[in-house]
């Protein structure tokens, strides 16, 4: 009998590993680099999506916002849209000052779009009109503003703690969640800050005939440093005054003196009542009502103060949520002492581990739904091939995402299981071919590991057209702009992957398993 020659690369794949010993210590380390990979890729329950842009704030002192318009807005427009890369200008003209928001073009990298706005910013400063104040650029930090957990802090003892209390023991907590590895970014939101309040009395301040702006400028005047240099002394060294700050407490203000009234001086404890609070002037509240477990009736907790953390892009938002979550027990019984409870009303990593376990869940029925429905038309043995070669493809193609530093979430997900209708073709086209050419009349007498290999390549050429001409239709994708395209770019960069390991697996793992789980009896010579 006539020699057969391979003529295709899935013949030379399948003969190569048909009887190598390193075929099965490969499709273990397969399966164990996507475990690993599944175990410690970034979770996030949704992609990270890149928004570059910034603020230009430019201040005239006297201007109208018709001066602004024309002389900051307009010019700072046209200069900015020599910039690569922007989508969209927004320019405020306000009495005394203009602002300049840009937007770029979703996708666009953020330090560089940053650093190219304040270059421009910075090479027409000469052009800014006399009076002009320097101009604040400030960047947008979008894709970590977005915070993955949320704690709503509130008084459990009203009577024996006050705003200033709970602002200060919240804020030293604040300090250490910050500190953990991968957090952006902690605020707090509805926190009444503490600071001295001045309640002026007008009546008295009219009939001594003072000002505001007098009042205003004598607080003004002891609330900072002033240090003075005097180098004119006999030693021919620099000698250094400086003023402490002269507010303290609430007795210094009040015995501010703020004018003189027929030779008397009039001080501030005269004119208005001074305490020491928090902001009266922010008028911004939460109200937080709960309810315990098992408990039947809501507990109305009056204010709250809202602490967000914020992760950095590409890092895990499950351990970096748990890590809040452990520095919160871990002063849990200092602040219940303290009169202070707190409740997570946002875990967003709590929510992408269980979107991602869920969509897992689902891709393990998945593929046990295709091995049952294979039983009846190609035979258990067979189906069991097909439905070992699937995991192995995921397991690859998890392995290359985490290589190239994607993070898992619910779009990497649905484009496993968007592949999962694909990649089991090549492994049943080989297996079909298998056993087709095992009841030919032309294979009597062939060994079965040559049946194997002439069958693999005999299906080489169509497998690879058909495989390509898929992945071709899912490369386009990842050009598509906006934020729908980069919400929808791990379908891209997975699929072509996954349908490319699934040629792999078919011409490697495929044969190897035939010969390993069907039964064929060779005719002996």
């Amino acid at each position: 009998m006539e020699t057969y020659k391979i003529k295709n690369i899935a013949g030379h794949l399948s003969k190569g590993f048909l009887a190598n010993p390193l075929t099965p210590i490969l499709a273990f380390a397969i399966l164990l680099l996507g475990y690993i990979s599944l175990e410690i890729m970034p979770r996030e329950e949704d992609p990270q999506i890149a928004v570059s842009g910034g603020s230009i704030i430019v201040a005239i002192p006297g201007a109208t916002p018709q001066e602004i318009n024309n002389v900051i807005i307009k010019p700072l427009e046209r200069r900015i849209r020599e910039i690569k890369g922007v989508d969209n200008i927004y320019g405020t003209a306000m009495n005394n000052f203009g602002m300049v928001n840009v937007q770029y073009l979703i996708g666009e990298d953020r330090e560089s779009s940053n650093l190219k706005l304040y270059d421009k910013v910075m090479q027409n400063m000469d052009k800014l009109p006399e009076g002009t104040m320097p101009p604040l650029v400030k960047p947008f930090d979008i894709d970590i503003d977005i915070p993955i957990l949320t704690v709503a802090f509130y008084k459990n003892r009203k009577d024996d703690l006050d705003n200033i209390k709970l602002y200060k023991k919240i804020r030293e907590l604040q300090q250490d969640i910050n500190a953990l590895d991968n957090v952006s970014k902690t605020i707090l939101k509805g926190v009444k800050r503490p600071q001295f309040n001045v309640l002026v009395d007008l009546q008295k301040l009219s009939a001594y005939h003072i000002s505001l702006g007098q009042v205003a400028k004598s607080i003004k005047s002891i609330a900072s440093n002033s240090p003075e240099i005097d180098t004119s002394t006999s030693t021919g060294t620099i000698t250094i005054f400086g003023i402490k700050n002269a507010i303290d407490d609430v007795d210094d203000l009040q015995d501010l003196i703020i004018a003189q009234y027929y030779g008397s001086p009039i001080y501030l404890k005269n004119i208005a009542k001074v305490e020491y609070n928090y902001d009266i002037q922010n008028f911004q509240s939460v109200l937080l009502t709960y309810k315990e477990k098992n408990a039947s009736n809501f507990i109305d907790a009056g204010d709250q103060i809202t602490l967000t953390v914020s992760k950095l892009k590409g890092t895990n938002a499950v351990l970096i949520a748990e890590a809040a979550i452990k520095e919160l027990q871990k002063n849990r019984d200092a602040l219940h002492e303290q009169g202070v409870g707190y409740i997570v009303t946002r875990n967003y990593g709590e929510r992408a581990n269980e979107a991602v376990n869920e969509l897992v869940h689902h891709l393990i029925i998945t593929i046990l739904i295709i091995a049952f429905i294979l039983i009846p038309f190609l035979g258990w043995r067979e189906s069991l091939v097909v439905t070992i070669a699937v995991p192995m493809i995921l397991a690859a193609t998890l392995f290359i995402a985490l290589m190239t530093d994607q993070t898992i979430n619910r779009i990497t997900l649905f484009a496993f299981l968007l592949s999962l209708g694909l990649i089991v073709d090549d492994a049943i086209i080989v297996i079909e071919n298998i056993h087709r050419r095992m009841h030919l009349p032309e294979s009597k007498g062939l060994k079965f590991s040559e049946i194997i290999i002439q069958a693999t390549d005999e299906i080489g050429p169509s497998t690879n057209i058909a495989t390509i001409a898929i992945m071709l239709t899912m490369i386009p994708m990842a050009f598509v702009g906006g934020m729908m395209g980069q919400f929808m770019k791990p379908i891209p960069l997975n699929v072509p992957v996954a349908l490319a390991i699934s040629l792999f697996v078919a011409y490697v793992f495929a044969p190897y398993l035939a010969r390993k789980l069907i039964k064929y009896e060779e005719e002996k010579p």
